[in-house]
Protein backbone atom coordinates (compact mmCIF):
# COMPACT_ATOMS: atom_id res chain seq x y z
CA UNK A 1 0.00 0.00 0.00
CA UNK A 2 1.28 3.37 -0.64
CA UNK A 3 -0.39 5.74 2.09
CA UNK A 4 0.84 9.32 2.41
CA UNK A 5 -1.13 11.22 5.22
CA UNK A 6 1.01 14.66 5.29
CA UNK A 7 0.51 17.26 2.71
CA UNK A 8 -0.99 21.38 2.52
CA UNK A 9 -3.20 22.93 0.78
CA UNK A 10 -4.00 26.58 -0.56
CA UNK A 11 -6.12 26.14 2.91
CA UNK A 12 -2.57 26.63 4.53
CA UNK A 13 0.79 27.35 2.96
CA UNK A 14 0.67 24.58 0.49
CA UNK A 15 0.50 26.10 -3.72
CA UNK A 16 -2.07 23.17 -4.41
CA UNK A 17 -6.17 23.00 -3.71
CA UNK A 18 -6.85 20.36 -2.14
CA UNK A 19 -8.75 18.75 -5.47
CA UNK A 20 -5.15 19.25 -7.07
CA UNK A 21 -3.77 17.20 -4.29
CA UNK A 22 -5.91 14.14 -5.16
CA UNK A 23 -5.38 14.67 -8.79
CA UNK A 24 -2.12 14.45 -7.95
CA UNK A 25 -1.94 11.30 -5.03
CA UNK A 26 -3.66 9.31 -7.66
CA UNK A 27 -1.34 10.03 -10.54
CA UNK A 28 1.75 9.36 -8.40
CA UNK A 29 0.01 5.55 -7.05
CA UNK A 30 -0.94 6.53 -3.78
CA UNK A 31 -3.29 4.72 -2.17
CA UNK A 32 -4.46 6.92 0.30
CA UNK A 33 -3.57 10.86 1.03
CA UNK A 34 -4.19 12.87 4.09
CA UNK A 35 -4.58 16.14 4.00
CA UNK A 36 -3.42 18.16 7.47
CA UNK A 37 -3.13 21.99 6.42
CA UNK A 38 -2.43 24.26 9.99
CA UNK A 39 -4.58 25.07 11.94
CA UNK A 40 -7.39 24.36 9.30
CA UNK A 41 -9.84 21.91 8.17
CA UNK A 42 -11.40 23.90 5.52
CA UNK A 43 -10.09 21.91 3.20
CA UNK A 44 -11.87 18.35 3.99
CA UNK A 45 -14.71 18.50 1.76
CA UNK A 46 -13.17 19.23 -1.06
CA UNK A 47 -10.43 16.30 -0.99
CA UNK A 48 -12.94 14.30 0.55
CA UNK A 49 -15.12 14.50 -2.56
CA UNK A 50 -11.92 14.40 -5.02
CA UNK A 51 -10.67 11.05 -3.49
CA UNK A 52 -14.14 9.75 -3.44
CA UNK A 53 -14.26 10.41 -7.32
CA UNK A 54 -10.68 9.16 -7.88
CA UNK A 55 -11.66 6.23 -6.39
CA UNK A 56 -8.61 6.46 -3.57
CA UNK A 57 -8.44 6.74 0.10
CA UNK A 58 -8.86 10.17 2.22
CA UNK A 59 -7.59 10.57 5.69
CA UNK A 60 -9.05 13.84 7.02
CA UNK A 61 -6.30 16.06 9.51
CA UNK A 62 -4.79 19.23 10.62
CA UNK A 63 -1.23 20.36 11.79
CA UNK A 64 -1.66 22.03 14.89
CA UNK A 65 1.26 24.64 16.04
CA UNK A 66 2.89 23.71 19.28
CA UNK A 67 5.11 25.15 21.50
CA UNK A 68 7.51 24.47 24.41
CA UNK A 69 9.65 26.74 25.93
CA UNK A 70 10.32 28.38 22.86
CA UNK A 71 10.52 25.13 20.80
CA UNK A 72 8.31 24.63 17.85
CA UNK A 73 6.63 21.26 18.00
CA UNK A 74 3.96 20.37 15.35
CA UNK A 75 1.28 18.21 16.16
CA UNK A 76 -0.85 15.97 13.55
CA UNK A 77 -4.47 15.48 14.14
CA UNK A 78 -6.50 13.18 12.39
CA UNK A 79 -10.38 11.94 12.11
CA UNK A 80 -11.47 14.32 14.63
CA UNK A 81 -14.73 15.76 14.80
CA UNK A 82 -13.89 19.84 12.86
CA UNK A 83 -16.97 21.39 14.78
CA UNK A 84 -15.87 20.48 17.94
CA UNK A 85 -15.86 23.88 20.42
CA UNK A 86 -12.41 23.55 21.86
CA UNK A 87 -10.88 22.31 18.64
CA UNK A 88 -12.79 25.36 17.27
CA UNK A 89 -12.01 27.93 19.75
CA UNK A 90 -8.55 26.99 19.24
CA UNK A 91 -7.89 26.96 16.00
CA UNK A 92 -9.58 30.81 15.66
CA UNK A 93 -7.06 31.70 18.29
CA UNK A 94 -4.66 30.71 16.70
CA UNK A 95 -5.48 32.14 12.98
CA UNK A 96 -6.26 35.29 14.28
CA UNK A 97 -2.59 35.42 15.87
CA UNK A 98 -0.68 34.54 12.60
CA UNK A 99 -2.35 37.27 11.15
CA UNK A 100 -1.29 39.90 13.74
CA UNK A 101 2.01 38.52 13.62
CA UNK A 102 2.45 38.60 10.44
CA UNK A 103 1.35 42.08 9.73
CA UNK A 104 3.97 42.90 12.60
CA UNK A 105 6.86 40.53 10.27
CA UNK A 106 5.73 42.68 7.15
CA UNK A 107 6.09 46.05 9.44
CA UNK A 108 9.43 44.94 10.11
CA UNK A 109 10.77 43.77 6.87
CA UNK A 110 9.36 46.91 4.70
CA UNK A 111 12.07 49.66 5.65
CA UNK A 112 14.87 47.19 4.47
CA UNK A 113 13.26 45.16 1.05
CA UNK A 114 10.31 47.31 0.14
CA UNK A 115 7.75 44.54 1.22
CA UNK A 116 4.26 46.05 1.65
CA UNK A 117 0.69 44.11 3.04
CA UNK A 118 -0.70 44.18 -0.19
CA UNK A 119 2.16 42.84 -1.98
CA UNK A 120 1.22 39.64 0.65
CA UNK A 121 -2.27 39.63 0.84
CA UNK A 122 -2.18 39.19 -3.11
CA UNK A 123 0.35 35.83 -2.45
CA UNK A 124 -2.17 34.44 0.21
CA UNK A 125 -4.93 31.82 -1.82
CA UNK A 126 -8.60 33.18 -0.49
CA UNK A 127 -9.61 32.27 2.63
CA UNK A 128 -5.69 31.33 3.81
CA UNK A 129 -4.11 32.45 7.07
CA UNK A 130 -1.21 34.44 6.36
CA UNK A 131 1.71 33.17 7.27
CA UNK A 132 5.35 33.40 6.66
CA UNK A 133 5.16 31.28 3.83
CA UNK A 134 3.17 33.71 1.91
CA UNK A 135 5.46 36.47 2.96
CA UNK A 136 8.04 34.17 1.69
CA UNK A 137 6.18 34.23 -1.95
CA UNK A 138 5.90 38.21 -1.70
CA UNK A 139 9.39 38.70 -1.11
CA UNK A 140 10.22 36.02 -4.09
CA UNK A 141 7.64 38.15 -6.46
CA UNK A 142 9.63 41.12 -5.69
CA UNK A 143 13.25 39.25 -6.32
CA UNK A 144 14.70 40.08 -2.81
CA UNK A 145 15.14 36.21 -2.23
CA UNK A 146 15.44 33.62 -5.05
CA UNK A 147 13.17 30.87 -3.16
CA UNK A 148 10.77 30.04 -0.16
CA UNK A 149 13.90 28.27 1.07
CA UNK A 150 15.95 30.79 1.18
CA UNK A 151 13.91 33.10 2.90
CA UNK A 152 13.90 31.40 5.62
CA UNK A 153 17.23 30.75 5.91
CA UNK A 154 17.91 34.31 6.15
CA UNK A 155 15.23 36.93 6.47
CA UNK A 156 12.04 34.73 7.76
CA UNK A 157 14.52 32.46 10.01
CA UNK A 158 12.94 31.56 13.88
CA UNK A 159 15.46 34.10 16.17
CA UNK A 160 16.58 36.69 13.07
CA UNK A 161 16.02 40.20 13.10
CA UNK A 162 12.78 40.25 11.54
CA UNK A 163 11.23 37.30 13.75
CA UNK A 164 8.22 38.28 15.45
CA UNK A 165 6.88 35.05 17.94
CA UNK A 166 3.14 33.48 17.73
CA UNK A 167 0.79 32.03 19.64
CA UNK A 168 0.85 28.20 20.13
CA UNK A 169 -0.27 25.99 22.35
CA UNK A 170 1.45 22.93 24.45
CA UNK A 171 2.19 20.01 22.94
CA UNK A 172 0.46 17.90 25.87
CA UNK A 173 -2.84 20.21 25.60
CA UNK A 174 -3.25 19.66 22.26
CA UNK A 175 -2.97 16.24 22.13
CA UNK A 176 -5.71 16.18 24.58
CA UNK A 177 -7.67 18.12 22.50
CA UNK A 178 -7.59 16.47 19.86
CA UNK A 179 -8.61 13.33 21.58
CA UNK A 180 -11.32 15.23 23.41
CA UNK A 181 -12.41 15.83 19.41
CA UNK A 182 -12.24 12.35 18.67
CA UNK A 183 -9.10 11.94 16.97
CA UNK A 184 -5.74 10.59 17.08
CA UNK A 185 -2.69 12.30 17.02
CA UNK A 186 0.70 11.88 15.74
CA UNK A 187 3.89 14.09 16.79
CA UNK A 188 5.52 15.62 13.17
CA UNK A 189 9.02 15.26 12.77
CA UNK A 190 10.17 15.14 16.05
CA UNK A 191 13.90 14.85 15.63
CA UNK A 192 14.21 17.36 12.84
CA UNK A 193 17.28 19.27 14.10
CA UNK A 194 17.72 21.10 10.79
CA UNK A 195 14.31 22.69 11.27
CA UNK A 196 15.82 24.29 14.63
CA UNK A 197 15.88 23.25 18.13
CA UNK A 198 13.84 20.08 19.05
CA UNK A 199 12.45 18.69 22.74
CA UNK A 200 13.93 16.43 24.59
CA UNK A 201 12.67 12.79 24.79
CA UNK A 202 10.65 13.72 27.90
CA UNK A 203 8.36 15.94 26.70
CA UNK A 204 7.53 13.29 23.85
CA UNK A 205 6.94 10.81 27.31
CA UNK A 206 4.16 13.29 28.10
CA UNK A 207 2.79 13.74 25.35
CA UNK A 208 1.94 9.80 24.84
CA UNK A 209 1.07 9.64 28.66
CA UNK A 210 -1.72 13.04 27.27
CA UNK A 211 -2.67 10.23 24.64
CA UNK A 212 -0.58 10.58 21.98
CA UNK A 213 -0.82 7.77 19.39
CA UNK A 214 2.35 8.12 16.90
CA UNK A 215 5.57 9.14 15.53
CA UNK A 216 6.42 10.55 12.53
CA UNK A 217 9.59 8.61 12.05
CA UNK A 218 9.74 8.52 8.06
CA UNK A 219 10.49 12.00 6.61
CA UNK A 220 13.12 14.44 4.38
CA UNK A 221 14.01 16.43 7.68
CA UNK A 222 14.97 13.25 9.74
CA UNK A 223 18.69 12.08 8.70
CA UNK A 224 18.90 8.30 8.48
CA UNK A 225 20.42 8.54 12.51
CA UNK A 226 17.33 10.05 13.36
CA UNK A 227 15.22 8.09 11.83
CA UNK A 228 16.78 5.25 13.79
CA UNK A 229 16.65 7.34 16.90
CA UNK A 230 12.73 8.03 16.36
CA UNK A 231 11.47 4.40 15.47
CA UNK A 232 13.50 3.35 18.70
CA UNK A 233 11.50 6.07 21.02
CA UNK A 234 8.10 4.80 19.43
CA UNK A 235 9.17 1.03 20.03
CA UNK A 236 9.83 2.18 23.74
CA UNK A 237 6.66 4.27 23.97
CA UNK A 238 4.37 2.09 22.45
CA UNK A 239 3.40 4.23 19.57
CA UNK A 240 2.76 4.07 15.64
CA UNK A 241 5.53 4.68 13.29
CA UNK A 242 4.70 6.76 10.35
CA UNK A 243 6.57 8.31 7.16
CA UNK A 244 5.26 11.15 4.94
CA UNK A 245 5.98 13.76 2.42
CA UNK A 246 4.68 16.74 4.07
CA UNK A 247 4.13 17.87 0.71
CA UNK A 248 3.53 21.54 -0.03
CA UNK A 249 3.17 21.64 -3.58
CA UNK A 250 5.73 24.57 -5.23
CA UNK A 251 6.58 25.74 -2.27
CA UNK A 252 9.05 23.18 -0.73
CA UNK A 253 10.87 20.29 -2.80
CA UNK A 254 9.17 17.85 -0.90
CA UNK A 255 7.18 15.22 -3.46
CA UNK A 256 4.53 13.22 -2.95
CA UNK A 257 4.91 9.74 -1.93
CA UNK A 258 8.28 10.05 -1.06
CA UNK A 259 8.06 8.02 2.42
CA UNK A 260 4.86 6.35 2.78
CA UNK A 261 2.97 5.09 6.25
CA UNK A 262 2.03 1.19 6.31
CA UNK A 263 -1.54 0.12 5.83
CA UNK A 264 -0.96 -1.64 9.77
CA UNK A 265 0.25 2.17 11.16
CA UNK A 266 -2.75 3.08 9.01
CA UNK A 267 -5.61 0.48 10.69
CA UNK A 268 -3.78 1.14 13.84
CA UNK A 269 -4.65 4.83 13.76
CA UNK A 270 -7.51 4.60 12.77
CA UNK A 271 -8.49 1.60 15.44
CA UNK A 272 -8.12 4.46 18.05
CA UNK A 273 -10.25 7.05 16.90
CA UNK A 274 -13.50 7.53 18.16
CA UNK A 275 -15.65 8.07 14.83
CA UNK A 276 -12.99 7.14 11.67
CA UNK A 277 -15.92 6.88 9.39
CA UNK A 278 -17.32 10.43 9.73
CA UNK A 279 -15.52 12.34 7.85
CA UNK A 280 -12.50 9.92 6.07
CA UNK A 281 -13.32 8.43 3.05
CA UNK A 282 -12.81 4.93 1.60
CA UNK A 283 -9.80 4.02 4.17
CA UNK A 284 -11.95 0.71 4.96
CA UNK A 285 -10.09 -0.38 1.30
CA UNK A 286 -7.02 -0.05 2.33
CA UNK A 287 -7.17 -1.15 6.18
Amino acid sequence: MAIDPHTHSRHSDGTMTPRQIVGAARATGLDVVGLTDHDSTAGWDEAADAASAAGIGFLPGVEISCARDGISIHLLGYLMNPADPGLVREFDRTRSDRDSRARRIVERLGPDTGLTWEEVVAHTPAGATIGRPHIADALVARGVVPDRSAAFEDLLRTGGRYYVSHYAPDPVDAVRLVKAAGGVSVMAHPLAAARGRVVDESVIEEMAAAGLCGLEVDHRDHSPEQRAHAAAIAEGLGLVRTGSSDFHGAGKPNQLGEYTTSSEALAALVGQANDPGAHSVGLERWL
